[in-house]
């Protein structure tokens, strides 16, 4: 019997310490540090603390109260960032990239107002009406992110089976989520622990799909179907195209050689597949001739400002990885040559 409380402690505790280490992996370290991978993270360390909460207080009922009250304020943050989280892996950011911090700019002073002013240890029965509050709040959300799950789910569909993996996992995590909320609200019919083990069985089942799949980012971001004649909203659109120009003009990203759409959707905090979708849709060229547009401008000003480069070594400058491709596109864009342009601009 000593053998199997054993076991069980060592389950459930082992499920919250990796849920917390894998939430510290998408929070800092997870590429692209795209903002849905810190709403992953952000929401498996909130299940993570409340779950360590209950495996302690289980084994240990004189946990001090201060764990006790931690435990609870996370579940304060476990649907708006489970809502976030599906929101941002669906969503072009155009659409909620303010709506979060207004969702935490309530919810963060509430959290620290009630722990600072009223803590556990003298406001048991106060602590009472907040737990009934924060499971309702976790619930909502919980039925909020349905909805947007919904529209997910039914996009998915045209997507056959390129969309299974990422189905699937956000589908797992949705129902996971629900379970575990379930499994707390329903301890007085069954056992305080059921939480903690649910989580830790669904910790490792997501674990096992996401090591096991072939193709990692199917998991972790939606790939998109062709766009064809489906644009994004002009309004949304043309805002993020004047963070992508802006961050261009800038910071100057084009003069990497190696430039992808990786490092653009993690300069903007977007998915790399809206940029490509704005680029493609909505202005009607490849993420490469857009780059090369930036690239050849910043030729052309050279060209006729500095004259410590050689012709080549300005198409190296400017992010060209060979002389020919600088040759052909700058040509291609201007009709005529980089030494033509020098002795004749346009």
């Amino acid at each position: 019997m000593e053998f199997s409380r054993e076991l069980l402690f060592f389950f459930s505790a082992l499920g919250a310490f990796n849920g917390f280490l894998l939430g510290i992996y998408f929070l800092f370290i997870a590429q692209p540090k795209h903002i849905s991978n810190r709403f992953l993270g952000m929401l498996l360390i909130a299940l993570s603390v409340r779950i360590g909460k209950s495996v302690f207080f289980f084994f240990n009922p004189d946990l001090a109260p201060i764990f006790l009250q931690i435990g609870i304020t996370s579940c304060f943050f476990i649907g708006p960032f489970l809502y976030f989280y599906i929101k941002s892996m669906s969503e072009v950011a155009t659409n909620w990239e303010n709506e979060w911090k207004y969702h935490l700019a309530l919810l963060i002073p509430i959290a620290l107002f009630t722990n600072i002013f009223y803590p556990w240890e003298y406001n048991y029965d106060l602590w009472c009406t907040i737990i009934q509050i924060v499971y309702a709040l976790w619930f909502f959300y919980w039925l909020a992110t349905a909805v947007v799950l919904r529209k997910v789910i039914k996009a998915l569909q045209k997507g056959g089976e390129k969309q299974k993996s990422f189905k699937i996992w956000i589908i797992s995590i949705f129902i996971g989520n629900g379970f575990i909320w379930l499994a707390y609200n329903t301890s007085e019919y069954t056992s305080y622990i059921v939480g903690a083990l649910s989580f830790s069985f669904l910790l490792y089942l997501l674990i096992l799909l996401l090591v096991f799949n072939k193709n990692k980012d199917s998991i972790l971001f939606r790939k998109q179907a062709k766009y064809g004649s489906s644009k994004i909203a002009e309004t949304k659109a043309q805002k993020l195209i004047d963070q992508l120009t802006e961050l261009m003009q800038k910071e100057k990203l084009y003069k990497n050689p190696n430039l992808k759409l990786a490092i653009v959707a993690e300069n903007l905090n977007v998915l790399p597949h809206q940029i490509s979708q704005i680029i493609n849709a909505n202005l009607n060229k490849t993420f490469s001739a857009y780059i090369n547009e930036f690239r050849v401008e910043e030729a052309k000003r050279l060209l006729l400002s500095n004259e410590s480069f050689s012709l080549e070594g300005i198409g190296y400058e400017c992010g060209f990885n060979s002389k020919s491709t600088f040759y052909a596109t700058f040509k291609k864009l201007t009709t005529v040559t980089p030494a033509q342009f020098k002795k004749n601009p346009l």
